[in-house]
């Protein structure tokens, strides 16, 4: 496997941090609350990334500049990032793939994102494998909701009250109230 490189970076949401390699984006983290343990969380997941820099890769600066805009409440898709998902089992990055053609604003849930990778009865396993997702926001792993419209889980810190509040600043339907961030 090719080096991997990290890099924490300042948002309207917090500290976050972008992991990269030779083929694209492999990871991101949400931040943690301070940036010791986003650099913890980090190394947990990708023991191998040493911190670098992100100019140094079009990916990372695309990624980083996308989330920014994003989470500062512009409708940026960021499906122009290129990811590099080959550590990702074929299940998981055929939802992915779905996840991430949904437009900022919009919603699907987790049956819809099943149905659209021809698996219909497979709501749950399309549950686990977006809390799986090594790259929420750029596989935006909250725009995917239970039956009803329900918030579901997120494995992001901060769980469902983070999951609402990037909602919210995506203007989603339903989700116009304040949040904590």
């Amino acid at each position: 496997m090719c080096s991997l490189e990290f890099a924490l970076f300042d948002t309207p949401v917090g500290r976050c941090a972008v992991v990269w390699g030779e083929q694209g984006i492999v990871g991101f983290q949400l931040p943690e609350g301070s940036d010791e343990l986003t650099r913890e969380r980090n190394a947990q997941l990708f023991p191998d990334a040493t911190e670098g820099d992100p100019d140094s890769s079009s990916a990372a600066r695309r990624a980083i500049d996308g989330v920014v805009s994003l989470l500062a409440g512009e409708p940026d898709p960021l499906t122009d990032v290129q990811l590099d998902l080959r550590a990702v089992p074929d299940f998981d990055s055929r939802v992915y793939a779905v996840t991430r053609a949904i437009e900022p604003g919009a919603t699907l849930t987790y049956g819809e994102v099943a149905a659209r990778i021809g698996s219909p009865d497979a709501a749950q396993a399309v549950g686990q494998a977006l809390g799986r997702n090594p790259i929420p926001i750029l596989v935006p792993c909250h725009r995917v909701l239970a039956a009803g419209g329900k918030t579901g889980g997120f494995s992001a810190p901060g769980g469902a009250v983070t999951k609402r509040a990037l909602l919210t600043i995506e203007r989603a339907p339903g989700f116009d109230e304040p949040t904590l961030f």
